[in-house]
C-alpha cells in the first residue's frame, strides 16, 4: 500500500507516521504531485492557523494536486487543520477560503457553561455516532470510545449527513469527525488516540486496499 501524508510545512508529522509504522505502514512524507497522485490513500494532517495552512498550501501548488485526488475517489483523509480547511471557509482570525470540498465553514467552539472549561479544548473526549459506522473509518469503533483532542475551532458542516461523528465540551455538540464519499475528516488526532485511533488509522488503510482491488 502507497500511503502520503501531504508535506507543506505545518505541524509536526513524526506522530502521524510512527502511527502508521506500528500499523505495518510506511508513509511517504511528500509535496510532490505525481507521487501523491499515484498513492492508494493520502492524509491531510495540520496544526495551527487555518489562513497559514492555506497560504502554505498555495505556495506549493497543492490545492489543485489534492482536488485531482479526490477526483479518483481514493480514499483522503484530514487531520486537525487539515479537517477543517475540507470546509469553505474559516472565521479563525477574519474570513479565509479553504479547500471547499465539504460545504460548511469553520468556526471557534463555544463555551457554554461556566464549570471552568477554557479553549483550547485540549483533554480525551468521548465521539459518538450521527449516522451509520459500517463501511467507514469507525469500523468497529465503539460509540463513545476516546479521543484525544487539541483545538479552538471547529467545522460545521452545511449538510448534517457530511457529520460522521459528534462529541460535547462545555455543554455544546460539535462535528468531531465528517465524511463525504472519499473524503474523511477527524477533528481529533487519531494517531495520538492510543489502540483505538490506531485501528481507525487502520482502517482508512483498509478503504485504501478496497478500493484498489476494486
Amino acid at each position: 500500500m502507497k500511503i502520503s501524508i501531504i508535506d507543506y510545512d505545518i505541524g509536526n508529522v513524526k506522530s502521524i507516521i510512527n502511527a502508521f509504522i506500528k500499523i505495518g505502514i510506511e508513509p511517504i512524507l511528500t509535496n510532490d504531485k505525481q507521487t501523491i497522485l499515484s498513492s492508494d490513500g493520502v492524509i491531510l494532517p495540520g496544526v495551527g492557523a487555518f489562513a497559514h495552512g492555506m497560504e502554505n498550501l498555495k505556495k506549493y501548488e497543492l490545492i489543485e494536486t489534492i482536488n485531482d485526488f479526490i477526483e479518483t475517489k481514493k480514499p483522503f483523509m484530514g487531520i486537525c487543520l487539515g479537517m477543517q480547511m475540507l470546509m469553505e471557509e474559516s472565521e479563525e482570525f477574519g474570513l479565509n477560503k479553504g479547500l471547499g470540498l465539504i460545504e460548511g465553514k469553520v468556526i471557534k467552539l463555544p463555551i457554554q457553561n461556566s464549570n471552568n472549561e477554557k479553549l483550547p479544548h485540549v483533554s480525551w473526549n468521548e465521539i459518538q455516532r450521527n449516522k451509520s459506522w459500517v463501511n467507514t473509518i469507525f469500523k468497529d469503533i465503539e460509540e463513545n470510545s476516546d479521543m484525544y483532542f487539541v483545538h479552538s475551532f471547529i467545522v460545521s458542516p452545511r449538510n448534517d449527513e457530511n457529520i460522521l461523528a459528534f462529541t460535547e465540551y462545555s455543554d455544546y455538540k460539535f462535528c468531531s469527525s465528517v465524511k463525504k464519499d472519499n473524503i474523511y475528516g477527524c477533528q481529533f488526532h487519531p494517531e495520538k488516540s492510543g489502540k483505538i485511533g490506531l485501528k481507525i488509522m487502520k482502517n482508512f488503510v483498509n478503504l485504501c486496499k478496497e478500493k484498489k482491488n476494486g
